[in-house]
Parts: C-alpha cells; sequence; structure tokens
C-alpha cells in the first residue's frame, strides 16, 4: 500500500514537472512578444514625432505655397461648388480602382465643403469606389488568387475576412478600414475569400466613417491655418482654443482606432493560427481556406479517383 502511495506521489510530482516546463517557454514566448510589440510601437512614434516636426518646419509651408493657396483660388474662380464636388466624387470613385490614394480628394472635401456636404461627398466618393475594385476583381479572381501566393502573410490576412458569419465578416471589413492594412489592395484581394457582397459594403462603410470625419477635420484646420499664415486673418481666443482640443482628439482618435484594428486584427490571426499555415519546405502560403484553392483541390481529388 505504501509503495502505490509512493508511486502515484511520484506520478504526479513528475506530470506537474512536466506542465510547469511546458507552460514555461509560452510564458517567454508571450512575455517576450509583448516587448518587441512595446520596442517597436516606442521607435515607430519617435520616427513619426522626427518626420512631423521636419514636415511642419519645411513641408507644410511650401504646401501651402505652392499647392494649397494656388488650388484653393483655382477653384474658387475656374469651376462652381457643384462641379466640384462631382469632381471630387468622381476622384474618390476612380482613384482607388487605379490604386491611387484618395487622400487629398478628401482633404479638399473637407475645406471647400465643411463636415456637411464634404462628408456626403467623401461617404458617395469612396463607396462607388469600394463597389468597383470589388467587381473588377470578379473578372481577375484567378490572377489574384495567383498573386496572393507569392504574398504569404497578405494572403493569411486577407483569408481573415472571409472567415465566419455575415457579422463576422462585417466586423473584420471595419478592422480593416481603420487599420494601415492598404484598402486600395483589399478592394481587390478581398474577392478571393468567402467574403459576401453585402458584409463588404456595409462594413467598408462603417469602417470609412472615422476617417472621413478625421480628413474634413484635418483639411478644416489646413485651411484655417492658410488663412492666418497668408491672408492675415487673426484667430480668437475661442477659436484657438477650440482647434486646439479639436486637433488632441483628432490625434487621439487616429492613434485609439489604428491601435485598436491593429490589436484585433492580432488577436484573430492568432486565433485562426496564421502561422501555422506556412509551408516550412518552400515558405509559401498554403490557400486551402480560399474558395478557388478547395475549388482546385477537389477537382484534382476528383480525377485522381
Amino acid at each position: 500500500m505504501s509503495s502505490q502511495a509512493d508511486g502515484e506521489h511520484v506520478r504526479l510530482v513528475i506530470s506537474n514537472e512536466r506542465i510547469t516546463v511546458e507552460a514555461e517557454p509560452q510564458i517567454e514566448r508571450s512575455n517576450h512578444r509583448s516587448l518587441k510589440w512595446w520596442i517597436k510601437t516606442v521607435i515607430l512614434t519617435i520616427v513619426a514625432i522626427v518626420v512631423s516636426a521636419v514636415f511642419l518646419k519645411w513641408g507644410v509651408p511650401f504646401m501651402f505655397e505652392k499647392v494649397l493657396l494656388p488650388m484653393l483660388q483655382w477653384e474658387a474662380t475656374a469651376f462652381g461648388r457643384p462641379v466640384l464636388a462631382l469632381i471630387l466624387v468622381a476622384s474618390l470613385a476612380f482613384f482607388p480602382v487605379l490604386l491611387i490614394p484618395s487622400g487629398p480628394s478628401m482633404w479638399l472635401a473637407g475645406m471647400i465643403f465643411g463636415y456637411g456636404l464634404g462628408f456626403v461627398i467623401i461617404m458617395v466618393g469612396t463607396t462607388v469606389g469600394m463597389i468597383l475594385p470589388y467587381l473588377i476583381g470578379l473578372l481577375f479572381r484567378d490572377r489574384i488568387h495567383q498573386w496572393l501566393k507569392k504574398w504569404p502573410q497578405t494572403a493569411a490576412m486577407i483569408r481573415l475576412a472571409g472567415e465566419g458569419n455575415g457579422f463576422q465578416q462585417f466586423r473584420v471589413v471595419a478592422l480593416f478600414r481603420i487599420s494601415p492594412f492598404p484598402y486600395t489592395i483589399f478592394n481587390y484581394a478581398i474577392v478571393v475569400t468567402n467574403m459576401r457582397f453585402w458584409p463588404y459594403l456595409c462594413g467598408s462603410i462603417a469602417g470609412m466613417i472615422p476617417e472621413a470625419f478625421i480628413y474634413i477635420y484635418s483639411g478644416r484646420l489646413i485651411r484655417t491655418f492658410a488663412d492666418v499664415q497668408y491672408r492675415n486673418h487673426r484667430l480668437t481666443p475661442v477659436e484657438i482654443i477650440y482647434n486646439g482640443i479639436s486637433l488632441v482628439i483628432a490625434i487621439a482618435m487616429t492613434v485609439g482606432f489604428t491601435v485598436y484594428a491593429k490589436k484585433a486584427l492580432k488577436d484573430l490571426e492568432d486565433e485562426e493560427n496564421i502561422g501555422d499555415v506556412l509551408d516550412s519546405e518552400n515558405g509559401n502560403i498554403q490557400l486551402e481556406k480560399l474558395p478557388l484553392e478547395r475549388q482546385k483541390r477537389l477537382s484534382l481529388q476528383s480525377h485522381s479517383s
């Protein structure tokens, strides 16, 4: 009886020790990942501060004198407001098709039309600019699928959007829109997943709303600075306080949305075990969860049988 109890005690001690030994590397990896994230965040913050200081010192005066003021004078004399609104909607609709950033058009919408009409122009233009690449991408689905095989990490990220039900797809698309992921590429690449059209469209619109207001505000702020610097406009104390508080809020919102989106997408990556889909032999992504790849595998299996 004593020997049996001793054996049971030894077995439990060894089992507990084994669990402890197996848990320690996981804890160390988690701590190492957290440390790397904080180091990267601090470095990126310092770089952003330096770049912002350089841009404010030399870039902003150049943009005001050579680009902004001539453009404002041109729009005031060359076109009426309805024509300008149509031009901005068209640019916001077709720039994403050509993989051209549409940020300058959103700034102009904010500078010229303000929050109300500017928001309508941005949302109408960007909505069309998200639908057109999606429809065009459907025509070149096979080519996009082959292209994604060359970029395994991008493919793994995009595959996340097509997983789950309609609400899950809506949520992931909205996260992509407010994250630093280039949405012009996302508009085309999403067609190779199980993403349905309406979750894609509704999630895209929801994700664009914060960005639209931030662009409108920054456009209005740029115009205010231009008026103060070059048109002898004086700000009242109330305007100074309002602009200062609004600037802090806009920066905090931008950083907050970006950090939240990156963290949420990272959590989704961990849940889906994206790292396990990398082929250890050739380093290519295994896209078996993408619809086209599944169809090809099923076709090959049917032919072989």
